[in-house]
C-alpha cells in the first residue's frame, strides 16, 4: 500500500472518498487474489459439456488434466524459479510405478495411500537428484538432470526389469476406488473419471497458487531474475532451488501415479526422454510462470497430436505439422498464448491498479520508520568493521595485495583510489562475495571471512553495488520486499503455503524504505521504466531495507547527473544516522563533504588513511591519485 505525506485531520467528504475507494480495493483485491481459481473451477465444470463439440471426450480431457498437473510442478520450478530441468520424467514415471506395483502387488490395496506413497518416494529422489544437481547452474544443471533422466530410464527397462515390467509396464491395476474407511465410491472410465482427475488438478493448482503467491513464491522469482543480488539481500537459494525441486518432483509423482490409475497399467515409456521433453515443450506453449500454462499447452499438444493422425490427407505428416505448429506458436507468442493473454490484460489494467493503489494511501498518521536489524554490540574498543591485511590473488594477477582498515560504530568511511587501486575487489572480499586469499574479516569482532554474502547480510551488513544489479522485471515496491523478505525470514523458510498480504511488518518495512530514497511515488514502477539516477536509488534502498546497520556502497554516485548527485548526497547524509558507512567512490568533491576519514587505495596496496583535510593535505595522495588538485 503506497504512503502520502497525507494532513492530519481530513475533512468529512475525503474520509468518505478514501472508505470508497478502500472497498473499491477490497473488492478488486478479492478477484485479483482468487479470480483465476474461480475462472479454472467454472472451466473445469464446463469442459464436459464444450469439449465434445471440438471432438474431445472424456479419455482426451483427462490426459490433459493429468499433463497439467505434471505441469503444475515443472511450472513452479522453470517458469517461476529459471531451473530447466530435463529429468522430469524421472519422477512421473516413479510415481506411476510405485502406485501400480503397490496396488497390483496388494503390498496397499487403498488407492489414495498407493498414490501418497508414490508421491512421496519421487519426492524423496527429487531430494537426492536435486542435491546432485543443482551444484551446478544452467546448462549444466540442465544437462545434469538429463542425466539422471536417462539413468533412471536404464533402470526401469535393465536391473529393474522385474518388478517394472522392462517394456511390459505393470498391468492389472486395479479399477480406481476413493475408499475412506467410512465411505467408498468406485470411479469409472469415462465422465466419473474425468470428474475424479478434475478435483485432482483443481486441488494441485490451488496449492500451487498458493506457493506462488507465498513469500517463498515470491523468493522464487527473485532467484529467476537476479540470483547474485537474491543472495546478497540475505536468501540462500540453493535451499530455495532445493525445495523448490522437491516440489516440482512431488507433482511428478502425482500425475504418473494418476496415469497408471487412468490407463489401468503402469506405461514403460513415463520414464521416456521423450516425456519430460514434451513437458518442456507445453509449458513453453501455454507460457511459462503462469499455471495455467502448462494446461493450456498440454490442451493444444495433445489435442493436434489425437487428431492429426487420424487425417487420411496428412496422417503420414503429423509430427512435422505438429513441429511447425509449435514453432509459429512460440513465434507468434513470446510469452506462451496464456503468458500474451496475461501481458495483454495486465497492460489494460494498469491504470486502474494504479487509482487503487493511489486510493488505498494512508489518510493520516506518520510514515513508519525503517526498522534494522537486532545485532549485538560490539565489545568495547572494537571496531564494528575490521580487515586484518586482506589480499586477492588471481594466479600471478595480485587485485588486492595486503590492505588493513578499522571502522568505528557510526563511522561513515570512504574509500578512494584510481581505476584498478582494488577498490572494488577489496569490497567483495568485506561483503563476502569473495573470500580472500589471506587476511581476515571481522564483524564487531566475530570472524566473517568466507561465510559467505548471504550470511554476512544477515549479520547486519549490506552492500550496493557499483553496476546496478536490481530484479528488471520487477516494480520498485517488489524489489525492497525482496530485501524485506531476506529481513524478516532468515536465510530460508519454507512458508510456501503462507499469506505474503498477512503480515503488515513486510509491507511497512517497504514503504519506510521507499520513503527513505525517495522513491515513493514510483512504488509500482518496472525499474526498467526508471531513470538511472532512480535506480541508483533503488540500488541503495535493496541495501537500507535489509535492515544491515553497516553499509558498504559502492560509487553511489556513478553516471549521475548534477542534480540527481544532489539529491543522493543528502540521502547520505540521511540514511548514515545509526548506520555505519562505507562509500567506495571517484567524485572527491562528495567524499570530502562526506566523509568522517577517508582510506586511499593505490595499485591493490593501503597508501593512505585521514580526515578529509588531511588526505587533500598528503603530497602521496597528490602525486598517486589527485593530481596535486590543491595546486
Amino acid at each position: 500500500m503506497s504512503r502520502t505525506n497525507a494532513e492530519t485531520t481530513i475533512n468529512t467528504s475525503q474520509a468518505k472518498g478514501h472508505e470508497k475507494t478502500r472497498n473499491s480495493a477490497a473488492g478488486s483485491g478479492f478477484m485479483s487474489r482468487y479470480g483465476l481459481e474461480l475462472f479454472v473451477a467454472a472451466g473445469l465444470c464446463l469442459a464436459p459439456y464444450l469439449a465434445p463439440l471440438l471432438g474431445m471426450g472424456p479419455d482426451l480431457l483427462g490426459r490433459i488434466l493429468i499433463w497439467g498437473l505434471f505441469g503444475l510442478g515443472f511450472d513452479l520450478l522453470f517458469g517461476y524459479t529459471g531451473l530447466l530441468s530435463f529429468g522430469q520424467a524421472a519422477f512421473y514415471g516413479t510415481g506411476s510405478f510405485i502406485t501400480a506395483y503397490l496396488l497390483t502387488t496388494d503390498i496397499v490395496s487403498n488407492m489414495l495411500l498407493a498414490l501418497i506413497i508414490g508421491t512421496i518416494i519421487a519426492a524423496i529422489l527429487g531430494l537426492m537428484i536435486g542435491y546432485l544437481t543443482l551444484q551446478r547452474s544452467g546448462i549444466y544443471f540442465a544437462m545434469s538432470t538429463l542425466a539422471f533422466g536417462e539413468m533412471i530410464y536404464f533402470l526401469e527397462f535393465g536391473p529393474l526389469r522385474n518388478w517394472t515390467g522392462g517394456e511390459n509396464g505393470i498391468p492389472g491395476i486395479p479399477m480406481p476406488e476413493i475408499d475412506l474407511g467410512f465411505w467408498s465410491m468406485p470411479i469409472d472410465s469415462g465422465w466419473p473419471m474425468y470428474i475424479f482427475l478434475a478435483v485432482m488438478f483443481y486441488i494441485g493448482f490451488v496449492i500451487a497458487r498458493r506457493i506462488a503467491a507465498s513469500p517463498f513464491g515470491v523468493v522464487l522469482t527473485a532467484i529467476k531474475g537476479n540470483p547474485a543480488r537474491a543472495m546478497a539481500v540475505g536468501h540462500k537459494i540453493w535451499s530455495y532451488k532445493l525445495a523448490v525441486f522437491i516440489v516440482a518432483a512431488a507433482y511428478g509423482g502425482m500425475a504418473g501415479g494418476l496415469l497408471g490409475l487412468f490407463q489401468g497399467y503402469m506405461p514403460p515409456d513415463a520414464f521416456n526422454l521423450h516425456t519430460s521433453a514434451e513437458i518442456v515443450i507445453q509449458t513453453v506453449m501455454g507460457g511459462a510462470g503462469t499455471l495455467l500454462g502448462p494446461l493450456f499447452g498440454a490442451t493444444i499438444w495433445l489435442y493436434l497430436y489425437e487428431v492429426l493422425q487420424f487425417v487420411d490427407a496428412i496422417g503420414p505428416y503429423w509430427r512435422l505439422i505438429l513441429g511447425v505448429v509449435f514453432v509459429l506458436l512460440v513465434t507468434l507468442f513470446r510469452r506462451g498464448v496464456v503468458g500474451e493473454f496475461f501481458a495483454w490484460r495486465g497492460r489494460r489494467a494498469s491504470s486502474r491498479l494504479a487509482q487503487v493503489m493511489a486510493g488505498a494511501g494512508t489518510a493520516k498518521g506518520e510514515a513508519p520508520s525503517l526498522t534494522m536489524r537486532p545485532v549485538p554490540k560490539a565489545p568495547t574498543g572494537t571496531p564494528v568493521l575490521r580487515a586484518d591485511n586482506i589480499a586477492k590473488h588471481y594466479g600471478g594477477l595480485k587485485a588486492v595485495k595486503g590492505v588493513s582498515v578499522s571502522i568505528e560504530e557510526g563511522e561513515l568511511r570512504g574509500l578512494i583510489g584510481p581505476n584498478g587501486a582494488g577498490k572494488s575487489t577489496f569490497f567483495k572480499m568485506l561483503a563476502g562475495e569473495i573470500e580472500p586469499t589471506f587476511g581476515k574479516v571481522y564483524l564487531r569482532g566475530d570472524d566473517i571471512t568466507g561465510v559467505g554474502v548471504t550470511a554476512v547480510c544477515q549479520m547486519g551488513m549490506s552492500k550496493s553495488y557499483q553496476v546496478n544489479e536490481l530484479f528488471d522485471d520487477l516494480t520498485v515496491r517488489q524489489n525492497i520486499l525482496m530485501s524485506v523478505l531476506g529481513q524478516k525470514r532468515g536465510q530460508f523458510k519454507f512458508d510456501a503455503l503462507a499469506s505474503l498480504n498477512g503480515n503488515k511488518d513486510y509491507f511497512e518495512q517497504v514503504d519506510a524504505a521507499m520513503e527513505l530514497v525517495e522513491l515513493t511515488h514510483r512504488a509500482d514502477t518496472p525499474i526498467h521504466e526508471l531513470s538511472y539516477g532512480e535506480k541508483r536509488r533503488v540500488e541503495i534502498g535493496l541495501a537500507l531495507a535489509t535492515g544491515a546497520n553497516v553499509l558498504l556502497l559502492d560509487e553511489p554516485l556513478a553516471g549521475m547527473s548534477p542534480e540527481e548527485r544532489v539529491h543522493t548526497v543528502a540521502l547520505l547524509k540521511n540514511l548514515r544516522k545509526g548506520r555505519t558507512v562505507l562509500v567506495v567512490e571517484h567524485d572527491m568533491d562528495a567524499m570530502f563533504e562526506l566523509a568522517d576519514k577517508i582510506t586511499v587505495l593505490y595499485d591493490g596496496n593501503f597508501l593512505a588513511e585521514g580526515t578529509p583535510e588531511e588526505i587533500k593535505a598528503s603530497k602521496e595522495v597528490q602525486e598517486a591519485y589527485l593530481g596535486g588538485v590543491e595546486e
